[in-house]
């Protein structure tokens, strides 16, 4: 595992976001259900396949904030911004679980942006393409700021997380 999932024994939520549009920033809300083979209730992001939840971890967003953007959690698109774990150092396939009950396989690590993206106008660049991820709705539950972060399995590596 990075540095950072060394350094913080408690990984935990920072935010959880919404939209109803594609391309834009998403709204911080006070919790979403993660609908298994779905994605996030409500998102418009939320329709199946590989891609049903996004995460970006809160220390990419500092990144950006240290290179003088104005940009908080939810403005890169992602659903749930994450606290004290590089969730894009995480490989494929890697197990998590958020707050009591949620549990998500990552399934990608960055994607293409597409042209003419909010985001990207919006703060100069976009991190996602690098450092987002992306992840299945294993197990549904709701996810709170707060909730907690365990990775349970990683393919060919320890299942503890440590």
């Amino acid at each position: 595992m990075t540095q950072a999932q060394k350094i913080d024994p408690h990984p935990s939520v920072v935010a959880v976001s919404v939209s109803d549009r594609k391309g834009v920033v998403k709204e911080n809300v006070p919790q979403v259900e993660l609908v298994v083979d779905h994605g996030v209730q409500g998102d418009a992001h939320a329709e199946g396949g590989h891609r049903q939840v996004s995460l970006l971890a809160l220390e990419s967003i500092d990144k950006m904030r240290a290179a003088g953007a104005d940009v908080k959690p939810g403005d890169f698109a992602e659903n749930i911004t994450t606290r004290g774990i590089a969730v894009d150092q995480l490989p494929v396939g890697t197990r998590v679980r958020l707050g009591r009950d949620a549990e998500l396989t990552i399934t990608q690590i960055g994607k293409a942006c597409h042209q003419g993206c909010a985001i990207r106008e919006l703060v100069g660049d976009c991190i996602m393409p690098r450092e987002g991820v992306f992840a299945q709705v294993d197990k549904g539950g709701v996810v709170r700021p707060g909730d907690s972060i365990e990775v349970f399995h990683v393919p060919g590596g320890d299942s503890d997380g440590k």
